[in-house]
């Protein structure tokens, strides 16, 4: 069985992200920039979790005084099903990418993901989402966990894909009665062009490209990919050669959860403009 948490003699508070990979994340330059940023001083870590093991790992990190957890792909729904008690965003979702304690032990659930893309999207990028038409690429717990926020902003409808479609349909049928909703089959042809395409998988972690459709880009399109630099590279050149009017990566969506998920564990929000700035120059 893995240790993946040793036993800490410090009282520093003591966070971590979890996932698999996650080598690549900057979360913890992210915290810790937060935490200097608000004057505090915590450990924040790395650290490997394969599917399946998450639970003995919350328990591990726990008993060695951990206080909040992120989780990163592909542990959102195991994240969710462990909690004793989830946030009104992670039970929408039915999925989770923040993690804490309360007194007595119980795991809470809550689920960032969305609200970061939202900011990132509107605000830092300037990119309307009403009665626009857009493309969720992907079905997995970082699409469950963006979804309902999406929903939420009022586009003219989303269309789902993904290489397993019965999860497509599932996630679908959970929201279509909000929003007009539907399932693109995995590589297949659409009749229409999107105004919004959002990359949710992790296929670019592998330099993979999705079977997009031919038809999917207008000269106005905006594309996301919730990988950043050169992660994202793939999709952003596949976007800007089909020619789409903007290729965006995920950075600003990975700060934006990332200052949600601090201001739950630390009751401060911090400034997110400038980490991003930083971030960005060293991608």
């Amino acid at each position: 069985m893995p240790r993946w948490f040793l036993e800490r003699e410090s009282d520093t508070p003591y966070f971590c992200v979890t996932g698999s990979p996650v080598t690549h994340s900057k979360s913890p330059q992210i915290h810790s920039a937060f935490a200097a940023q608000t004057g505090r001083t915590v450990t924040y870590d790395r650290i490997e979790v394969l599917p399946g093991q998450l639970a003995l790992a919350v328990a591990e990190f726990q008993r060695a005084g951990g206080q909040g957890m992120n989780v990163t792909v592909p542990l959102k729904e195991e994240a969710y099903a462990l909690a004793a008690r989830k946030m009104g965003r992670a039970d929408a979702a039915g999925a989770a990418n923040t993690l804490w304690f309360e007194e007595g032990g119980a795991v809470v659930a809550d689920n960032t993901d969305g609200t970061g893309l939202i900011y990132d999207l509107t605000v830092n990028q300037g990119v309307e989402l009403a009665s626009q038409r857009i493309l969720l690429v992907g079905a997995g717990g970082a699409a469950r966990g963006v979804l309902p926020a999406l929903v939420a902003a009022r586009p003219a409808c989303i269309v789902i894909t993904n290489r397993t479609e019965s999860k497509a349909t599932a996630i679908a049928d959970q929201f279509v009665a909000q929003v007009t909703l539907e399932v693109l089959p995995w590589g297949a042809e659409t009749s229409y062009p999107f105004d919004i395409i959002v990359n949710a998988t992790s296929l670019s972690l592998q330099g993979e490209l999705p079977p997009l459709p031919q038809k999917a880009v207008h000269a106005d399109s905006v594309c996301y990919d919730f990988m950043y630099g050169s992660e994202a590279a793939v999709f952003t050149t596949w976007a800007m050669q089909a020619g789409a009017a903007r290729a965006l990566d995920g950075l600003g969506m990975l700060v934006e959860q990332a200052a949600e998920a601090f201001e739950i564990w630390h009751g401060i929000r911090p400034e997110t403009g400038s980490v991003i700035a930083e971030l960005r120059e060293t991608l």
